[in-house]
């Protein structure tokens, strides 16, 4: 055993030097690699290789069964794991490494993933809600924390970004991802990739990404995890698939295929979908690994008769890795002796993971990312706590200030803070929150008295989050009566939303809303704060609260933030990045929407529902500041716009009120004479501004005929002259419009 690990060694120094010697003629690092991979490849037996192909879990968070951990050990001595999730800490990550390096034939390093998805200890909004700062450069910045931290607690992988569109806010995953919009999903997702990975993965301070869950999963039927998706491949391409495809773009280093299946076929298992879209029309040559059972999991959809056969489809789609499916590693050997899998298509699978492993630098040092003392130095700092609080505060959305409510006067004597949520620890970080532990939150009730230490703060919790228990109500009225302002902390518990956490019902669960329609006839200054990781319906919290503040799940800084923006120390300036509903029965809801043949009017045989609006209680893009934005001349650099042009849309922004503020101009278009129907209207540009009183600022976007591109009847993609529609706004239903000819 320690002869061929020492055989391994040499061959890796010869092919180093053998580098060093071509790159003065330029070979490029991809082609470094691919020597240094075939080296490994060519002392590997079949059962070795297949081995690599396997991934089994730890004892950390799960998201299914466990595997044993002696059992997992076993197997790595055996050299049948090729990596390892939820295996956390720089001390364990040596520990289990020392296995595969020490213990086994050859000595491969294992690469350690785990779901990192918004900080590993210092916690950031989650990504739902970060995605309502439009602001790219935040959630970068968010990732490339997450990624110092996670790597030095040897940390190599994680599984994010989440880039899955989602139009249900029943889905517990939509608080995983970028909301509704293709294209916000499609910025958000190259930013945070660029904020895992970094500019070098060679580094130990980065990680690499995975763009999941590719595809469809938002789409899962009736809200409801792990379902069904049936959709068109028209819907499929221009919705679904842009974000992944904007990962690639970025560099995306691994994907992940999804649990659902697609049009009748499981995606781990779509030869169609995986091969044919990843690999063949945007030649993506990554490492892709299944999600947590999909392989296995094509038996119980019913398209696989065993798990032999699901290994044959899922490999034959090139899923590289079957993460705890179980599947390859008793029955890959038996599939390639068949002819149904061959020997190369293991070799191609092998390759792309041993890459991985070589650009992380671990064949080198296996124990690079297992720095104890770095560890410590990198976790939980206070600059990371202070980027935590302003991503937070970025994140929020003010969804309502009659009579400027808010900000609070900084002068303010009794304040009352009531709700099941104003000293939940641990519903600050919300779900998929890594290491991220409650002792180290700052809850709104905290975050208040350290803003206003000389005021008077009496805090009842008055309710749970989801009992019927009233029996605190009157404790609650008596606080707010006394109060000069009242504080209404209510929402979601961290596990009301995430995987597996659906919800048929998305109103303020238990008796919370009951609690704010109370404390709201007390006639008193009041603001709602909402803690959620979904769109929730609150029309009736709406029509009875004077002020209320979206802050989703912020995070370890959640009190902190929330105090900055309640007393104006920062005036918030988040958007929505999905649409809140006026009743759960219009979901799926979303403002991308097409017309029908007889759009809604008052006569009766129009599309609406006679019970309700077909408007959203708050649209897409929507968010309000504690100052006034004025929109005005927006003009078109030309009546025209031709297919080797381009076209300049420019407003006048400003500044009408008395306070700082930064905005979220937005810029939308609408095809009207296209052949096959397009949205009513679809985001094609952002752009955050900081305007001071009085201020103003001229903003312009840039549009391309490539920007109105899309597939035509045929299937082709392209542009067709006719008239198209700009507009340009605070958010997706107050715009000023344009329009203008697209020529041939």
């Amino acid at each position: 055993m320690k002869r061929l690990t020492s055989l391994l060694v040499v061959l890796l120094l010869m092919t180093s030097f053998a580098y060093s010697q071509m790159s003065k003629t330029g070979l490029n690092q991809d082609a470094k690699y691919a020597e240094q991979v075939d080296s490994v490849l060519a002392l590997m037996t079949l059962e070795e290789k297949i081995g690599q192909l396997n991934q089994l879990s730890g004892d950390g968070e799960v998201t299914g069964p466990i595997s044993l951990n002696n059992e997992s050990q076993e197997a790595i001595r055996k050299g049948h794991v090729g990596s390892m999730l939820n295996i956390n800490s720089s001390s364990y990550t040596r520990k289990i490494q020392k296995i595969a390096v020490e213990e086994t034939r050859l000595g491969i390093p294992l690469i350690f993933g785990y779901d990192v998805i918004h900080g590993y200890k210092t916690i950031f909004p989650v990504p739902l809600g970060e995605s309502a700062s439009w602001d790219l450069e935040a959630i970068e910045k968010s990732a490339r924390v997450a990624a110092v931290e996670a790597t030095a607690a040897g940390q190599h992988w994680t599984f994010a970004p989440m880039v899955d569109i989602a139009r249900d806010p029943r889905w517990g995953r939509i608080m995983e991802g970028a909301g509704e919009d293709p294209y916000l999903g499609s910025e958000v997702a190259k930013a945070r990739v660029r904020g895992f990975q970094g500019a070098d993965l060679e580094k130990k301070n980065t990680m690499v990404a995975c763009a999941k869950h590719f595809v469809a999963y938002g789409a899962a039927r009736a809200g409801r995890d792990y379902n069904t998706v049936d959709m068109s491949k028209r819907k499929l391409h221009e919705v679904y698939l842009p974000p992944f495809e904007a990962a690639v773009e970025a560099g995306v280093g691994t994907f992940m295929t999804s649990f659902n299946e697609l049009n009748g076929v499981p995606v781990t298992g779509s030869k169609k979908h995986v091969k044919g879209i990843l690999r063949d029309d945007w030649n993506y040559d990554g490492l892709i690994v299944s999600d947590w059972g999909s392989v296995m999991e094509q038996v119980v959809h019913g398209s696989a008769k065993d798990l032999k056969e699901a290994a044959d489809y899922a490999m034959n789609a090139t899923v590289d890795m079957d993460m705890e499916g179980h599947a390859y590693l008793p029955h890959m050997k038996e599939l390639v002796e068949e002819g149904k899998v061959t020997e190369e298509q293991i070799d191609a699978a092998v390759r792309r993971i041993l890459h991985k492993k070589f650009e992380l630098g671990l064949f080198d040092n296996p124990y690079r990312y297992s720095d104890e003392e770095l560890e410590k130095e990198v976790t939980l700092t206070d600059e990371h706590r202070q980027l935590s609080r302003d991503v937070a505060r970025k994140s929020m959305v003010l969804l309502k200030n009659d009579n400027n409510i808010l900000p609070m006067n900084a002068e303010v004597k009794k304040v009352a803070i009531i709700g099941p949520l104003a000293d939940a620890k641990r519903e600050m970080i919300g779900t998929w929150s890594a290491q991220g532990e409650a002792k180290h939150v700052v809850t709104l009730l905290e975050g208040v008295k350290n803003a206003l230490p000389d005021a008077e703060i009496n805090y009842v919790k008055a309710c749970e989050v989801e009992d019927s228990d009233k029996s605190g109500f009157d404790k609650a009225m008596q606080a707010a009566k006394e109060a000069d302002f009242v504080i209404a902390a209510v929402g979601e518990k961290a596990m009301m939303s995430g995987e597996a956490l659906s919800r048929m019902d998305i109103g303020l669960p238990g008796v919370q809303e009951d609690l704010v329609l109370e404390l709201a006839e007390l006639d008193k200054p009041m603001a709602v704060v909402l803690f959620n990781g979904r769109p929730l319906v609150l029309t009736e919290v709406d029509k009875a609260a004077p002020a209320i503040l979206e802050s989703w799940l912020p995070g370890t800084e959640a009190g902190n933030a929330i105090a900055d923006v309640l007393l104006g120390k920062y005036n918030p300036s988040g958007k929505l990045t999905a649409t809140f509903p006026y009743s759960v029965g219009q979901v799926p809801i979303f403002y991308a929407h097409k017309h029908t043949g007889r759009p809604r009017t008052e006569a009766r045989y129009t599309s609406k529902y006679i019970d309700g609006p077909n408007e959203p209680l708050y649209p897409f893009g929507y968010g309000l500041s504690y100052t006034d934005f004025d929109y005005r001349d927006l003009s078109l650099s030309n009546a025209e716009l031709t297919t080797d042009g381009t076209l300049k849309v420019s407003v006048q922004v400003k500044n009408a009120g008395d306070m700082e503020g930064e905005e979220v101009v937005q810029f939308y278009v609408r095809d009207l004479e296209a052949s096959v129907t397009r949205p009513v209207k679809e985001l094609k540009g952002f752009k955050k501004i900081a305007l001071k009183p009085g201020e103003k600022k001229t903003v312009e976007f840039t549009l391309t005929p490539e920007d109105l591109a899309f597939y035509n009847r045929d299937w082709e993609w392209t542009t067709e002259p006719g008239t198209v529609k700009v507009f340009v706004g605070g958010d997706s239903q107050n715009t000023l419009e344009a329009e203008f000819d697209l020529k041939e």
